[in-house]
């Protein structure tokens, strides 16, 4: 798989984008061994909506996400996942102002 950034990614067209999700799927269902027909029946959906998704077209999200389950590839949705993290500034100005106690 290509390693793409950010930046490639904006740079692209939606189409563009769900060209590269489909080839993603695809390239994980092909080394899973596994067939079209097999991962639409478990996920749900029709071998049609699997092979629209494959080719960049579009579908229903929950779709994809029932593709990732049975492909057991939700890990990817980590990225979305809000992460409480402490702002540098804030941490070394709290660190500063224990310093001085």
């Amino acid at each position: 798989m290509n390693d793409m950034s950010y930046e490639n990614f904006s740079l692209m067209s939606d189409k563009a984008i769900m060209e590269v999700i489909g080839h993603f799927v695809q390239w994980h269902r092909l080394n899973q061994n596994k067939s079209q027909e097999q991962v639409a029946e478990a996920a749900g959906i029709s071998r049609s909506t699997l092979s629209l998704l494959e080719r960049g077209e579009k579908v229903r999200i929950d779709s994809f996400i029932q593709v990732l389950r049975v492909l057991d590839l939700l890990y990817i949705i980590d990225v979305f996942q809000i992460k409480e993290q402490i702002k540098l500034l804030y941490y070394l100005s709290f660190t500063k102002n224990l310093a001085h106690l």
